[in-house]
């Protein structure tokens, strides 16, 4: 493996550069300067909301590619290079599909703000780590801001629960299991791969000379954007088929030792 072409590295944060205690490590921040010296683009891609990574970046955030929503934005410090928010009439499928559905908890998510028209305390305990910036509604009419996804949480299980009665949206959406409670609804070309796409082609980057971490299904599409494309121990098995490499578990700090082997590989 030659690692010493690699221009761009992108990673998730959840289950990926996150540990379970959703902290960034020390010795990320390290390796990060260490890849700004060799002139290596980093990117975080999530699922979280725009503003949640930022505030996981904060000391880095404006040397860094964010693309958030699962791909329905894409910021480079302050210029957005990609917007794709759910149409008007789309979100009214979406909308008919989830009323349909019984424990279905449903976060309306926008560039600065969620909204959520639950009252289930699980999920305003987990809002408060992902989205902080959200809100209680009544009605999905109190919001008049662009909807970038629609994240649909089940306190027992997403993929047992809630994709089965989502699953035939498919043909006109992307629907996402995103991690063990969450399925994520956005436009088709709002996913991680169709923006990591756009990054490789305004910065002229071939995908063998791109880098990619994920651990969860809303990753499969960027995964494929990347020969150098790794799940984490911790991943989906779906997730560790689509990959070429795996790594150790976002506990194990799997990113950082890659990232090492990248950096060393530079300085040769």
């Amino acid at each position: 493996m030659n690692l010493s072409n690699v221009k761009l590295v992108i990673t998730d944060m959840d289950g990926t550069l996150l540990n379970s205690n959703h902290e960034v490590s020390k010795q990320f921040y390290k390796l990060f300067d260490k890849l700004k010296e060799h002139n290596i683009l980093f990117c975080a891609a999530s699922g979280r909301p725009l503003y949640g990574i930022l505030d996981k970046l904060s000391t880095i955030k404006d040397e860094i590619l964010v693309v958030a929503e699962n791909g329905g934005l894409a910021i480079r410090k302050d210029e957005v290079l990609l917007s794709t928010a759910i149409q008007v009439e789309n979100l009214k499928k979406i909308n008919e599909s989830i009323d349909k559905i019984e424990n279905v908890n449903a976060v309306y998510c926008t560039k600065d703000k969620a909204y959520t028209t639950s009252a289930s305390k699980k999920l305003l305990q987990l809002l408060s780590e992902y989205y902080k910036n959200y809100e209680q509604i009544n009605t999905t009419e109190e919001i008049t801001a662009p909807i970038y996804k629609v994240a649909l949480f089940h306190e027992i299980s997403s993929e047992k629960h809630l994709y089965p009665h989502l699953k035939h949206l498919e043909s006109e959406f992307k629907v996402k299991v995103s991690a063990n409670h969450w399925v994520d609804i956005s436009e088709n070309n709002a996913n991680k791969g169709y923006a990591i796409e756009l990054i490789q082609k305004l910065y002229n980057i071939k995908p063998e000379e791109t880098m990619v971490f994920g651990d969860y299904n809303n990753d499969i599409e960027m995964l494929k954007k990347a020969h150098f494309s790794y799940a984490m121990e911790n991943a989906h098995p779906l997730v560790k088929e689509t990959a070429n490499y795996i790594t150790k578990s976002n506990n194990d700090f799997g990113v950082e030792k890659i990232l090492e082997s990248l950096i060393i590989e530079k300085e040769q």
